[in-house]
């Protein structure tokens, strides 16, 4: 049980960028908790990209400004660099690339990093990459990009699939319906991820935060971070 409930909602943004501001802020107006996936290699760095025809900036938060733009938040990893891991054929350097960051995160945050998200698109993971990652690393639960559209709790924690991509807003708005009128037996989490530019892409800030009321302040919900949802019982 999530202290003492049966069901528990999360959310978990990817890359660790200057729009993660604003998300917070409305998080933190509705009492909800997420996890934010940084590039501590990457920290500080200024660009634009294009995406669907929209060019947003991609400006990544400042390292000496990670400890209070995430504070009452997870901090975890997503590598120090952003690349695929199975395309890096050298153990070590996988190990690196996670560990490396994971420390880092560390000592920026203040705490010890224990989450992980899964870089790029695609095929970002396999079995060995997670089988790596779990001997060799501090790491104790990794974020997959596969929707599971599911509330159930997951055997491999190394491998674990978030239940919907905030993109996919009706489907997220359906599996909340359906959340929120549930009565379970068993312990249920509803878990959403994203990149918070992507809310510039399609104008949706007003959308998501309409969203995040209508998930927000129900008795029977734990509302936590990724670690606080995944490791409950540690």
């Amino acid at each position: 049980m999530y202290n003492g409930k049966m069901k528990a909602v999360t959310f978990s943004y990817d890359d660790g960028i200057t729009q993660d501001t604003r998300l917070i802020e409305i998080f933190n107006k509705y009492g909800l908790k997420a996890t934010f996936n940084l590039n501590s290699g990457r920290l500080g760095e200024i660009r634009d990209l294009t995406q669907s025809g929209v060019t947003f900036h991609h400006n990544k938060v400042k390292a000496e400004d990670v400890r209070y733009i995430y504070e009452g938040h997870e901090i975890a990893s997503h590598t120090l660099r952003h690349p695929n891991l199975t395309t890096i054929e050298d153990d070590e350097k996988i190990i690196q690339q996670v560990e490396g960051d994971r420390l880092a995160l560390s000592d920026l945050a203040g705490y010890e990093v224990e989450g992980f998200a899964y870089p790029c698109g695609g095929t970002n993971y396999d079995h060995r990459v997670s089988e790596i990652i779990r001997k060799h690393t501090g790491i104790k639960y990794c974020r997959t990009i596969i929707p599971s559209y599911s509330f159930e709790m997951q055997e491999n924690l190394y491998e674990f699939n978030p239940t919907v991509h905030h993109v996919s807003f009706d489907k997220m708005l359906s599996l909340a319906e359906d959340f929120i009128s549930s009565t379970p037996d068993s312990p249920k989490l509803f878990y959403i991820w994203g990149h918070s530019y992507e809310f510039d892409i399609d104008n949706s800030w007003d959308k998501f935060e309409e969203f995040c009321k209508i998930i927000s302040g129900k008795n029977d919900i734990f509302y936590g971070t990724n670690r606080e949802c995944l490791l409950y019982d540690l």
